[in-house]
């Protein structure tokens, strides 16, 4: 079994060239310094995934991330640094008084102002059905949590936050409203995803609007941005006729995707959620894999400082996995794409997905996602990491921040063939730097399901230089960064000796899962009330 430490790397340095030069390179060195605590102990099995990382516009090295926990029982955490990253620190999360001590799906986001809020589900019953959806705030860059307030009520999914970048007290939240739930299933088409506005903070909430047309009958995963100029968009899957992961056809086990298309499309709304209209982005995205309909994978949305979109997302189009980008042009009705971001050889057999994109303030763009390019097997992930000076037309060569491969099995839902790393990643830009943060599974076995939070940061070597073909200008942002006088953090997962391995693990025994499943809650008697 690899050794179980995550190290902070602070000399070396992931170093990427903003123009033609050779390709960026990667030294790894450090001392220890682990996101969450547990990374350390072999005997904590807590699986942590679906990370929301964010920082704070007030005090900029005040960064925050939530995850999900999927085992030994179903939880959330709350990490945050007050040194850019350096360090972190693990922050209580206040349980609601008469739920039952079950959280789940948190997200996070920073105001204007540097308020954190933090938002999750509590779960009920054996067949843990979303109850009620809560909110709590930190006025302390996270380090307390205020009591929570609850503001939904049952069956509420996926469940997200985004927070005005220029409006300290406005805030929204978006979330997938079910009328009725199986195992492993919505009973019925036609669950609409809804958002709500918060103007003071989190006191009080709009009453609910629909934010998808009626007749896109099954849509899942959210994910919400403001952009510069106020305007609140979401961006969405339609799932059109795929009822073997809406219905939950395929029981919970593995097994070919559905083969048909989906829709990528946006929700835009330009008066703060009151109104909607939609574009779509992609009418021909094909799944790269079956899913839980309850916890699928989020598509990436980020908006540039001039207001350019850009969506992200994995697509089996031409076989296997690849990771694709589309870009909007401020103003523009056509969106331009997709372009395949990974740069392998197409139909190599190996997968890259699952996208999570930033755009820094001087609008470079920048992707980190999975890559299974160094497994022929197609199944030990690495995380890579690539950048567009262009607006999203052009990619320069992949970089490579994990140190060593891991286990794309070890996962909740691994002895059905469905291993889970979780819906997304965590990434943030600035004009010097990216961090980005992902799942590792190198401390786990298909038998503990071990999940930990890892993180790296590239510096870019020279000021950003990019181009924006819709203004054909050719701009440059940032100071740059020397290679020697700053410090590239990377957190990883030690093997043997601190050298590469690409060892393929054969599966262990999977130990008893958690009978309180929240990817099957059984059939009750919906509740769709919120409290506002």
């Amino acid at each position: 079994m690899l050794g179980a430490s995550l190290v902070l790397v602070g000399a070396g340095a992931a170093v990427v060239s903003a123009s033609a030069d050779p390709p960026p390179t990667l030294a790894v060195e450090g001392s220890e310094a682990p996101v969450n605590p547990g990374a350390r102990d072999s005997s904590d099995i807590s699986a942590h995934n679906s990370s929301t990382l964010v920082r704070n516009p007030a005090k900029p090295a005040n960064l925050a991330v939530s995850s999900r926990i999927d085992t030994p029982f179903f939880s959330c955490s709350l990490h945050v640094s007050d040194n850019a990253g350096e360090t972190w620190s693990q922050t209580a999360i206040p349980a609601p008084k008469g739920e039952e001590a079950k959280c789940f799906g948190p997200d996070v986001a920073f105001s204007a102002e540097g308020v954190l809020y933090l938002s999750f589900v509590t779960l009920k019953g054996r067949g843990n059905v979303p109850n009620a959806t809560w909110i709590s705030k930190s006025t302390d860059g996270g380090r307390t949590l205020s009591k929570p307030v609850k503001v939904g009520g049952r069956l509420q999914f996926q469940v997200r936050l985004a927070a005005d970048p220029d409006a300290p007290k406005l805030l929204y939240r978006t979330w997938l409203k079910a009328g009725d739930v199986g195992t492993l299933k919505f009973t019925e088409p036609g669950n609409p995803i809804m958002s709500a506005r918060s103007d003071d903070g989190g006191a009080s909430w709009s009453r609910p609007v629909r934010v998808n047309e009626p007749a896109r009958e099954r849509v899942v995963a959210p994910s919400p941005v403001v952009g510069p100029g106020g305007e609140l968009y979401v961006l969405f899957l339609d799932l059109r006729e795929d009822t073997l992961d809406y219905y939950g056809g395929h029981e919970g086990r593995g097994g070919p995707a559905y083969p048909g298309p989906l829709e990528l499309v946006l929700g835009r709304s330009r008066d703060q959620g009151r109104t909607w209209e939609e574009s779509v982005v992609e009418d021909r995205l094909r799944a790269i894999q079956r899913f839980i309909v309850f916890i699928p994978a989020t598509p990436s949305l980020a908006v540039a400082p001039s207001g350019r979109l850009y969506a992200a997302f994995h697509d089996a189009g031409l076989g296997d996995a690849d990771v694709r980008v589309w870009s909007l042009a401020p103003g523009g009705s056509d969106w331009q794409g997709p372009v395949r971001v990974n740069d392998t050889r197409e139909r190599d057999g190996t997968s890259q997905y699952l996208p999570k994109i930033a755009v820094a303030p001087d609008g470079r763009l920048d992707v980190l996602y999975y890559d299974r390019r160094a497994d022929e097997k197609n199944i030990m992930n690495e995380v890579s990491f690539q950048s567009s000076f262009d607006a999203g037309k052009t990619f320069t060569d992949s970089v490579q921040l994990s140190t060593e491969a891991f286990d794309s099995r070890i996962g909740y839902g691994a002895k059905e063939g469905l291993p889970d790393l979780g819906s997304r990643l965590g990434l943030l830009s600035d004009d010097r730097r990216a961090i980005g943060l992902w799942t590792d599974t190198r401390a786990g076995t298909p038998g503990t399901q071990k999940q930990d939070l890892a993180a790296a940061q590239v510096a870019f070597s020279k000021p950003s230089r990019f181009t924006d073909p819709e203004e054909g200008a050719l701009r440059y942002g940032g100071l740059g960064l020397g290679v020697l006088g700053l410090a590239v953090l990377a957190l990883w997962m030690r093997g043997s000796g601190g050298r590469r391995s690409r060892a393929r693990p054969e599966p262990e025994p999977a130990t008893q899962q958690d009978a309180d499943d929240p990817r099957a809650p059984q059939e009750e008697t919906p509740d769709t009330s919120t409290s506002s």
